[in-house]
């Protein structure tokens, strides 16, 4: 999206109140939406984040539903979440979709090495989420797994896989997705939707993929991001973080993490404009993908579908 129209900035003076106008707009994401807006003067909000997208695309549309209705979820349980100032879910106030929220401390830059308690925060704030009960509605429907609007499998059948992604396929397709209540999930857990300061989580941003589905959605997703930033060691200390958390063992942890690391295309060249946005220019798709092997093929060999390829019974 464009920078915020004047029409668009004279709906955010309104909702933040008379008097102010808005004098800096900084883009959040590779200097682009979400927008950062600072006030002059700084008055009852000193500066707000600003989401917009196209009201005539009906993708867009549900997503802002969607992170309306999870930062409505997240406030009503205390989470750590923006809170809402004002909306326009069908561009009648500004022209487009708009999502105008508080401003969350802490910065989403994610380090070149983790600490204990920042990988073990991680699985805490995934323990959270979880402690909430969430039937599936029409704005926060029923997930499976993360980035759930999008197809990885059918990309990989268009651009290439491997025999170890193929392989996560043909384990998915043959095990049941595990049942259970569903829970508040985020849908898009890794690090650069969230922020910290120092080593304590302060918030999650980026709630357009929420919805209810079993708490192993949002672990396997803290898990597998752990792995690719820090290498796989790390995802122990996030399910350390998570346990600590709830007090009880996760279930059926391989199977999330097969699902968290399907969420891949084989050349993880994908990936490297969010990470270097983050400030991860260390990282580049070769070692992201030897991460990822790692990751996905211990989580195949616990469920026993690597094995079954590499070593067939005759």
């Amino acid at each position: 999206m464009p920078k915020p129209s004047g029409k668009v900035l004279r709906w955010v003076t309104d909702a933040v109140g008379s008097g102010v106008r808005v004098a800096a707009v900084t883009g959040l994401r590779e200097d682009a939406d979400p927008w950062l807006l600072g006030f002059d003067p700084a008055g009852r909000v000193e500066t707000a984040v600003l989401r917009l997208g196209d009201p005539a695309d009906p993708d867009h549309r549900l997503r802002f539903a969607t992170e309306v209705a999870a930062l409505r979820v997240a406030g009503d349980h205390g989470l750590p979440a923006a809170r809402l100032i004002a909306t326009d879910l069908d561009g009648a106030a500004t022209g487009a979709l708009a999502v105008l929220t508080t401003v969350l401390p802490g910065h989403s830059r994610i380090p070149p090495t983790a600490s204990t308690e920042r990988l073990r925060g991680l699985g805490a704030v995934a323990a959270a989420l979880q402690s909430v009960p969430l039937a599936p509605r029409a704005a926060l429907p029923l997930r499976t797994r993360s980035i759930a609007d999008v197809d990885f499998a059918a990309q990989r059948r268009q651009k290439g896989t491997t025999a170890l992604l193929t392989a996560a396929e043909e384990c998915l397709d043959r095990l049941p997705v595990p049942g259970g209540p569903t829970v508040f999930v985020h849908g898009d857990l890794w690090y650069g939707n969230t922020l910290w300061s120092g080593d304590r989580c302060t918030g999650l941003v980026d709630w357009d993929c929420a919805g209810a589905g079993s708490p192993g959605i949002d672990l396997g997703a803290a898990r597998f991001d752990a792995a690719l930033m820090f290498g796989p060691p790390a995802a122990e200390q996030v399910l350390e973080g998570w346990q600590l958390a709830t007090g009880r063992p996760a279930d059926q942890v391989p199977y999330w993490d097969v699902v968290a690391a399907s969420g891949t295309l084989a050349d993880m060249a994908f990936s490297i404009p969010a990470l270097h946005d983050q400030g991860r220019t260390d990282l580049d798709a070769g070692l992201l993908g030897q991460r990822r092997d790692a990751f996905l093929g211990a989580a195949l060999s616990r469920l026993g579908g690597w094995d079954a390829l590499v070593h067939p019974t005759t």
